[in-house]
């Protein structure tokens, strides 16, 4: 082989190793777009995740339906008694309503909620009170 040859085939492979290269370059570029939009679409999925997991009962078993009945019945229950502080299972004796854990949590949940809007105040753990 002539060192003309040897030259040639040198330039070749270079050729076809630099092609290869680019080629690489481009699935690379290609697949870190992807990873950085499959990370994105990660971050909001476990947030949502996180974000319904909060609001789930913690029995696992669906929330009934919200009743503006019991829920408008509950806050009559503060308006008419504004300076007395409530446990959750409270308002439930005082109405006649079912005092099962399980629908103490709900209004336990509808109390949190009341809290976070700012009609009611939190002056004690598990307490609540009408905000005057």
């Amino acid at each position: 082989m002539s060192v003309i040859e040897l030259l040639a085939d040198l330039q070749a492979q270079q050729d076809k190793t630099a092609a290869r290269a680019d080629e690489l370059r481009d699935r690379i570029q290609h697949l870190t777009a992807a990873l950085a939009k499959t990370e994105a679409r990660l971050a909001n999925l476990v947030t949502t995740w996180k974000v319904i997991a909060e609001l789930a009962p913690a029995s696992g078993q669906p929330a009934p339906p919200e009743t503006n009945t019991a829920h408008q019945a509950i806050v009559n229950t503060f308006d008419q008694h504004p300076d007395q502080e409530f446990r959750a299972h409270e308002p439930h004796e005082r109405l006649g309503m079912p005092t099962d854990e399980a629908s103490v949590d709900i209004t336990r949940s509808r109390l949190g909620r009341l809290t976070r809007q700012g009609f009611l105040t939190q002056p004690g753990r598990g307490r609540y009170q009408k905000r005057t």
